[in-house]
């Protein structure tokens, strides 16, 4: 048989991310693990992240593999050549209003395109991110396809999501007014969520902290997850043993989920990365790695906001000085856009003080340093993708959470996993000083090291061979994935 016509019968997934960064790598893991399980993988970006990739990664990042292929489809929003995050709440909109189309005239000549002969074969799965769901079910009905919503986050988060509805339907929701942001409202505790506990109004997703019932986000957030259960599968990207109650609750609500995560671990045991490609919207600088490697072993404090959190120039100030103040060596990401509507700038005399141990860059390769051996400890915004990779690199965290589903994140990691300590949204140098201190050396310290150590371990076992995260995947391959429509 000629290697064409093994070609030609490739199931032929399509993979399309919400056009945020940590959407975009989370979604890229999962189509490289499907690429290796021998599928033809068609990657669709927004043109905007298309031409970032390519400027971040090199003119060729994209040229992929002949089974590996990138395509770009528009997204409606004024044209910009800015190094920054699109605005969350336009592309929401742009995805609601506009990605339809243009995904379906991609399906249509994709298929118009495969022949039998021919090295691309036709659709025969969407993978879509789950708040595109939107349009992408619409579209895997027309072609007749089965669908995959993958949610790029926690199944805490997920369900927290889900309950935006009801909290609507409960009228807590959205606030009657602005004070109930600061008068103690947002501790009204929540009993009714299926598989969880002590869960208060402020753990649960941001979006629902709005006074105008028609909020595009609130209303945006329900819809894309009410759809959930038209899809052939849910994924998650957690696993087991990490949130049992949760998922058991889960999958009592959705036809079928599937946690198959992290992802990176199962990638670590792929021998010959055919994709030699990065995840990053933004041009990475390696040279931190060599500044790790000068360092004492778990001496050094992370700092890294993601790729949306903004800060005023007061609370990067603040963050600054409570690093200074600890004496702890510090690597610190400041993106050019973290401060709103300004540049980041430290004052003269922070810089003076801490230049003989800190070192700040725009970007960097996380999961590398992560994994260094100098690092002890990460303050985070607690997006899903550096949770989890904080995880499995054994690393400790302070969680200052900013918005979406952060706030769930924080609370899980810091309540249920006992792997971090939240600080005040109110940023004071005093505490991060302290936090930063209790968190490198102290008592609290090691015993989140020790349990961080402990989950670290139930990851790699949930992605080793026989594995839930590894079994899960499997299935979700044959039951779902190369199911005949």
């Amino acid at each position: 048989m000629s290697s064409i016509e093994v070609q030609g019968n490739k199931p032929h997934a399509v993979c399309i991310p919400f056009p945020l960064q940590g959407h975009i790598k989370a979604t890229l893991k999962f189509a490289e693990l499907l690429h290796h399980r021998g599928f033809h993988i068609t990657f669709v970006n927004t043109e905007f992240n298309h031409k970032r990739f390519i400027k971040s990664l090199g003119l060729n990042s994209l040229d992929g593999l002949p089974d590996f292929r990138f395509k770009a489809i528009p997204d409606s929003l004024p044209d910009s050549n800015e190094d920054t995050t699109q605005d969350v709440t336009l592309l929401a909109e742009s995805v609601r209003k506009h990605l339809f189309a243009p995904f379906h005239a991609l399906l249509t000549k994709l298929n118009n395109d495969a022949t039998e002969t021919s090295s691309n074969p036709p659709v025969t799965c969407i993978v879509s991110d789950g708040f595109m769901s939107t349009f992408t079910i619409t579209a895997a009905e027309e072609i007749g396809a089965p669908i995959v919503l993958f949610y790029t986050i926690a199944a805490c988060s997920f369900m927290g999501l889900k309950q935006l509805r009801a909290l609507v339907e409960k009228g807590l929701a959205p606030l009657k007014d602005e004070s109930c942001l600061t008068n103690g409202y947002l501790d009204t505790e929540i009993d009714w969520i299926p598989g969880m506990r002590d869960i208060r109004l402020r753990d649960l997703p941001t979006f629902f902290r709005t006074t105008n019932p028609d909020d595009f986000m609130l209303n945006f957030n329900i819809k894309t997850t009410d759809i959930a259960h038209e899809a052939s599968a849910v994924v998650l990207h957690t696993f087991d043993a990490l949130e049992p109650d949760v998922l058991d609750a889960l999958s009592s609500m959705l036809p079928c989920v599937y946690a198959v995560g992290p992802l990176q671990l199962h990638l670590n045991r792929i021998p010959e990365q055919p994709l030699k490609m990065g995840y990053s919207l933004w041009k990475e600088e390696t040279e931190c790695l060599e500044w790790l490697n000068t360092k004492v072993p778990n001496s050094v404090v992370y700092v890294n906001f993601g790729s949306i959190v903004v800060m005023t120039p007061e609370q990067l100030v603040e963050f600054g000085w409570g690093l200074a103040n600890s004496k702890f060596p510090f690597f610190w990401v400041i993106r050019p856009d973290l401060v709103i509507g300004e540049s980041a700038i430290l004052p003269p005399e922070f810089v003076a003080e801490t230049k003989e141990r800190s070192l700040i860059a725009g970007w960097c390769p996380q999961e590398q340093v992560l994994n260094h051996p100098s690092v002890g400890g990460f303050l985070t915004h607690s997006g899903w993708n550096s949770t989890v990779e904080s995880l499995t690199a054994g690393v400790p965290m302070l969680c200052w959470p900013f918005f979406a589903e952060q706030q769930m994140n924080c609370r899980y990691t810091c309540n249920e996993w006992g792997i971090g300590m939240e600080i005040s949204n109110d940023v004071k140098r005093d505490e991060v000083e302290k936090l930063i201190k209790e968190l490198m050396e102290g008592e609290k310290g090691k015993k989140m090291k020790n349990k961080v150590m402990e989950w670290k371990k139930l990851a790699e076992e949930a992605t080793g061979p026989h594995g839930s995260s590894s079994t899960n995947l499997d299935n979700l391959v044959n039951q779902v994935l190369l199911r005949k429509s």
